[in-house]
């Protein structure tokens, strides 16, 4: 297992990564062996990847970022609306496909840092969940 860091529009990220023979399987056994870590020491945002779910980053405090640059299309919820696990919040539009941003957990929603129409940049926040 190697270890390298890489800076991508400003911020220092981690990551581990493991050579496998190509004649291995395409997926892991379990979903338990991806982990992504982000944000200073003192605060890491700890997320399980599965390839086929939704890749957004979600810190500790309720801050969902952006997983990409891209457009926000649309606003499905608004500051104060309550919201479920995986309700859509919004879409966000990047290299022609529609991403749907869904909220990582019940709450309601504290803060909007987006607007349709704008462009957001990847990891720049979106909401707020508290």
């Amino acid at each position: 297992m190697s270890k390298y860091r890489i800076t991508l529009e400003g911020r220092t990220y981690e990551m581990e990564v493991e050579l496998v023979p190509e004649e291995a399987e395409d997926k892991p056994a379990s979903k338990l062996q991806y982990k992504e870590y982000k944000g200073a020491k003192a605060d890491p945002t700890v997320r399980l990847m599965d390839p086929s779910a939704q890749h957004t980053t979600v810190s500790n405090s309720g801050v969902v970022t952006a997983p990409m640059p891209g457009t926000v299309i649309s606003l499905r919820h608004h500051e104060g609306d309550s919201v479920s696990a995986g309700d859509v919040v919004l879409v966000l539009e990047a290299m022609k496909m529609e991403n749907e941003i869904t909220a990582p957990a019940g709450g309601t929603i504290t803060k909007i840092s987006c607007a349709e129409g704008k462009t957001v940049a990847g990891g720049d926040v979106l909401f707020e969940i508290g």
